[in-house]
């Protein structure tokens, strides 16, 4: 049985991903630690407003009236709100779903379909957050929940997991194999029949392979492989060429045998 809470997903391209749930003590450690980064902006922020106001605040109730002390507090509020949810909406938006405290405690924010979180999740996520916090309901949550979610998670299709391998590689690693073995499929495999498309479909298994469990990703290459195959009409590989290899190779062939020319480690 696991220690942890786990869950999996699987993609449109019958890619299996597992991630790890984090668990309320490490989303505790990442809150402290965010409020503590909070705190001191904001308390930055009532030094820079409480100088300005005093410096200037007869000058403002002659032009504003004698109700200005009361609104100049509204909208000092008004803007530590903001700065309190823009704070989380901004780190998890531009941090693929971490805050200066998720990436020290090594936990992210995705989406329920293990996808990036995006904007309208990070906001929806930042609202609610005062009301999770209200009397610890957002605690209570996670602790009874079976995905340790709190209601901004539920309300925005959220999950928060332990830090783990990335969903998807920006780059494509390509073996010494591989690349000699492009060589010779450039002789003896006919690429005519083979779509854009197709080749697209190799390079997001490529790219996401290192996210994938072990089983799932043999099943999916070797699906992949014997489609290929068929569509290049090749029969015979050598049996040293296992399909992960021989996906590469097909890779920079249908590159080479196109004329584009593209990186890869």
């Amino acid at each position: 049985m696991h220690i942890f809470k786990r869950v999996k997903f699987r993609t449109p391209e019958s890619i299996e991903l597992e991630f790890t749930l984090a668990g309320i003590g490490n989303r505790a450690w990442a809150l402290l630690i965010d409020y503590h980064v909070l705190g001191l902006t904001i308390a930055l922020f009532i030094v820079v407003w409480t100088t300005i106001w005093t410096q200037l605040s007869q000058f403002w109730i002659s032009i504003f009236g004698t109700q200005t002390p009361l609104w100049m507090l509204a909208i000092a509020f008004f803007i530590v709100f903001a700065i309190y949810v823009s704070y989380f909406v901004f780190f998890e938006a531009l941090w693929q779903g971490q805050t200066p405290g998720k990436r020290f405690a090594k936990i992210r924010v995705i989406r329920d379909d293990g996808k990036p979180v995006g904007l309208p999740q990070a906001t929806l996520r930042a609202l609610l957050r005062p009301v999770d916090e209200l009397l610890f309901i957002g605690a209570f949550l996670i602790m009874l929940g079976g995905k340790e979610k709190r209601l901004g998670d539920l309300v925005a299709g959220t999950i928060v997991i332990q830090n783990q391998l990335p969903i998807a590689s920006t780059t494509i690693v390509v073996s010494e194999p591989a690349k000699a073995f492009s060589s010779e499929l450039l002789q003896i495999a006919d690429f005519s029949p083979m779509l854009p498309d197709d080749f697209a479909v190799i390079s997001e298994y490529l790219r996401r392979r290192v996210a994938m469990l072990p089983k799932a990703k043999s099943d999916l290459s070797l699906k992949l492989a014997k489609q290929i195959k068929e569509i290049i009409h090749l029969e015979n590989v050598p049996q040293n060429i296992s399909s992960d290899v021989f996906l590469e190779a097909i890779y920079v062939a249908y590159q080479e045998k196109n004329g584009e020319l593209r990186s890869w480690e």
